[in-house]
């Protein structure tokens, strides 16, 4: 039973685009499935995929923080710069409309995504840098992001800072700790690895239920508007999503990395947290139910591009063999 589990974590880890847009279609088709995902009960879900983050993390992983600041000061302001500046921009050249307009921004204002970790490892990055950069960016979260929506969203609507900044502390910073603390307490029990090696199942079922809770908040909304609606706010998440691709690598370049680094500041800074964008716009945004869209979309976007752009770079590699 317990081998039969840990294989299922490995193809969900494997497969998670794929799992997380099918449980999408399927939650469009049968939209009552998933309304249950709200409110608390979304906030929870989101703290239990922090949690398995906070569970795979060692000391080691925050001693980079300390060994390699120039690295992690480049990654970080690449991070929360380029992101919502990219946002900023594309708000007004697609001309949103206030409800697109701020879960496009919540996603750009967001801390980097943890499965950016793994496309860093498939593409030969540097998964240090890669680790360490999350690190950074989720600490920074409860003040960033905050303040990166007062700066961008702040004519749209009225940015409750306070109100964001405990529950990204409560939702990121608490599970994440407890994870950490788990892992330091526990990790030379014989029966921890197995435990870890469930996590990353875990973490892809309870994006996957984020996805359903957003896809049955907004079903009528996409019934009644139709195709044109999904298209569209697709178009921005890509663009969105590719232009940080390209900018991270950029700011690499610019920083004068090596190629690994300059993959993983790409990946990291294009690769965003679009489950906690989810929550955030759920919780602050309610009276604006569209706002969830594009961090539901992003939410399955990011991991297959990632995925692509991994398997580009491996090509590149290829050639010049």
């Amino acid at each position: 039973m317990l081998k039969s589990l840990q294989n299922l974590s490995q193809w969900l880890a494997a497969h998670a685009s794929l799992f997380v847009i099918a449980i999408a279609l399927l939650t469009f088709f049968v939209p009552d499935l998933f309304l249950w995902v709200r409110g608390t009960t979304q906030t929870v879900i989101l703290g239990i995929i922090m949690l398995t983050m906070g569970l795979t993390l060692t000391t080691t992983d925050f001693r980079i923080l300390a060994q390699r600041p120039l690295d992690i000061l480049v990654g970080a302001c690449a991070q929360f710069l380029i992101m919502p500046c990219v946002a900023y921009l594309l708000v007004r050249v697609f001309h949103l409309e206030p409800a697109l307009a701020l879960g496009i921004l919540l996603v750009g204002c967001c801390p980097g995504g943890v499965s950016s970790n793994i496309m860093s490892y498939l593409c030969h990055g540097d998964v240090a840098f890669s680790v360490g950069m999350t690190c950074a960016s989720t600490l920074l979260a409860p003040v960033m992001t905050p303040l990166l929506m007062q700066l961008t969203a702040g004519e749209i609507i009225e940015i409750d800072t306070i109100g964001m900044f405990l529950n990204i502390l409560i939702v990121t910073i608490i599970p994440v700790g407890l994870g950490c603390f788990l892992n330091y307490t526990y990790s030379k029990r014989p029966n921890f690895p197995t435990i870890q090696s469930l996590m990353p199942g875990v973490s892809v079922t309870c994006l996957a239920c984020i996805v359903g809770g957003v896809i049955s908040t907004v079903h009528d909304t996409l019934i009644e508007r139709g195709l044109i609606l999904f298209v569209w706010t697709f178009a921005v998440v890509f663009c969105h999503n590719s232009l940080g691709y390209l900018l991270g690598w950029t700011a690499g370049r610019l920083a004068h990395f090596s190629k690994a680094k300059k993959r993983t500041i790409s990946i990291e800074v294009g690769m965003q947290n679009a489950g906690l964008a989810t929550v955030l716009a759920g919780t602050f945004f309610a009276a604006q139910p569209l706002s969830v869209l594009p961090c539901a979309i992003s939410c399955a976007w990011h991991s297959i591009s990632g995925t692509i752009l991994a398997g580009l770079f491996l090509k590149s590699d290829e050639k010049r063999l």
